[in-house]
């Protein structure tokens, strides 16, 4: 989120803050004209991945200085719900086409791309982790509040999200050339249009993981990530081992993907198959071998309660750059 540096409502000057970095390929304007996008470079592990985001965001903090200040979170706290969008083809065709539920999309999130080799093997990689979308959700809750006022959920981002289509839990794929037909039958020229909270990546060769919202800390999108990356790579070694991986209907995920845009991390999910309850949390800590400390939403209603909504936005800049250094997860 690019935030005034006074007021520390969004900022609509991505343009300028990209212009004034000279080309710096880490940074790249997104839809909302108060977004800017890091990207990092493809690493080996997540340590290394979480090192050059620590050092990207160190950067864009030092080149704002004065005038901007940024910060991450699923949503701005207190800001209008509506902005203007960045300028560019891409954009002028989204914001024609969409009007103003384009404009609505002030909402931040963290993409995790893992590298998986096979288009059989991602396909079925993919599948899988649609049923594991909601656990990420409610692991990575962080936006409870919206337009100066409580939403009442952990995370109201999806929901913001989900007025354009081809959002939340994706469809399942039974060949990768069915994936190729759904894309042609919409008429796409560009695969990044699959809006889906996980899409296959066909130009970076990736699983992308689009669910989780942008954490305050370095510490914390560390966690994301590495959860991400093990629950891909746990899936990558159980295809290989000859296993069938489970393919689960979108309704069904969608049910648990509510609780944990309400609850977070302290709602309920229903078992797949049986229906069954389960606290939300032991659904995690058993894909997870434990539930990482994050819990975002709740944290910000803490700040929230005790400094107000600009104090909130205050505090989630002030984390924006790591105080230490971040080693991050192998």
């Amino acid at each position: 989120m690019l935030l005034d540096a006074e007021t520390l409502d969004l900022a609509p000057h991505a343009p300028e803050v990209v212009d004034a970095l000279g080309g710096d390929p880490r940074f790249k304007l997104e839809m909302p004209a108060a977004q800017l996008e890091i990207v990092t470079a493809p690493h080996p592990a997540v340590a290394a991945a979480a090192r050059e985001l620590a050092e990207a965001r160190a950067a864009l903090a030092r080149a704002v200085e004065g005038r901007f200040r940024v910060a991450g979170a699923g949503a701005h706290p207190f800001a209008a719900g509506h902005g203007p969008l960045n300028p560019g083809p891409r954009y002028d065709a989204i914001g024609a086409e969409y009007a103003a539920v384009a404009r609505r999309q002030l909402v931040f999130g963290l993409h995790v791309h893992v590298a998986i080799r096979g288009a059989d093997r991602a396909l079925a990689v993919y599948n899988a982790l649609r049923s594991h979308l909601p656990a990420l959700a409610a692991l990575a809750a962080n936006a409870p509040f919206y337009e100066g006022r409580d939403s009442g959920l952990a995370s109201v981002r999806s929901r913001i999200s989900g007025l354009l289509p081809r959002q939340g839990v994706p469809p399942a794929f039974a060949s990768f050339e069915a994936y190729e037909d759904a894309l042609r039958w919409c008429g796409f020229d560009d695969a990044r249009q699959w809006w889906w909270e996980l899409r296959l990546h066909p130009l970076l060769g990736t699983v992308e993981v689009r669910v989780p919202d942008t954490q305050a800390t370095i510490e914390d999108t560390a966690a994301v990530a590495t959860a991400v990356h093990a629950l891909v790579t746990g899936l990558a070694a159980r295809y290989d081992a000859g296993e069938r991986l489970p393919v689960a209907d979108a309704w069904r995920i969608d049910q648990n993907r509510w609780s944990a845009c309400r609850h977070g991390l302290d709602g309920t999910m229903r078992d797949l198959e049986t229906g069954d309850l389960r606290p939300t949390r032991h659904v995690v800590a058993a894909l997870l071998g434990e539930v990482p400390d994050l819990d975002g939403a709740a944290r910000q209603r803490e700040v929230a309660a005790s400094l107000g909504l600009r104090g909130l936005v205050g505090w989630l800049a002030d984390r924006f750059v790591p105080r230490t250094n971040v080693t991050g997860a192998g």
